[in-house]
């Protein structure tokens, strides 16, 4: 019976394959600065085993004491643009990429609901940075479901664009 539960959990982890891949074939290191989706994406990267070769760690700054204190956000820029911006996941990606000392460092900041949401930032919301020494770049999506559907879409997506990175592409930035 175990093993019927194993298959659909390694389809579901084709996107950590193939992330796995091409870290490895780069020989890059990546970390995740993650807020909404509280931990999960470096859950899901840990599920694969020998995950310790290109994943370095994470931090989970929810609040934003912790996003100043551990992943360098400036005060400003969240009073500014609030943590749901594209300006702080940027912010964030910079932070987490120089605290870990990592080749590629992502960020999600977002509203996850069921509460939270304004007329300009409803629920679902979300913001993704990405940042390398070659540059900064950052996704902007609005979801639809409820609070775990939204973190799960929200984990999906960041791993996407640390694929599409490592595949190449660079146009990376979308609203």
């Amino acid at each position: 019976m175990p093993a019927i539960g194993i298959i659909p959990a390694m389809k579901l982890q084709s996107l950590e394959l193939k992330i796995a891949e091409k870290l490895i074939e780069h020989g890059q290191k990546v970390v995740f600065a993650e807020s909404c989706t509280g931990g999960l994406i470096g859950h899901r990267i840990t599920n694969l085993p020998g995950s310790s070769k290109y994943y370095l760690g994470s931090i989970t700054a929810y609040a934003y004491e912790a996003k100043v204190h551990w992943l360098d956000v400036s005060w400003d820029t969240l009073k500014a643009h609030g943590a749901v911006s594209r300006e702080v996941v940027l912010e964030m990606a910079q932070g987490v990429r120089k605290a870990l000392k990592a080749d590629i460092g992502l960020s999600v900041s977002g509203i996850a609901g069921p509460g939270g949401g304004l007329p300009d930032k409803p629920v679902g919301t979300i913001w993704i940075g990405l940042a390398t020494a070659e540059g900064n770049w950052s996704r902007h999506f609005c979801w639809d479901g409820n609070r775990l559907q939204n973190k799960n879409y929200s984990a999906d997506a960041v791993l996407q664009m640390l694929l599409d990175y490592l595949q190449g592409e660079r146009d990376l930035d979308r609203e």
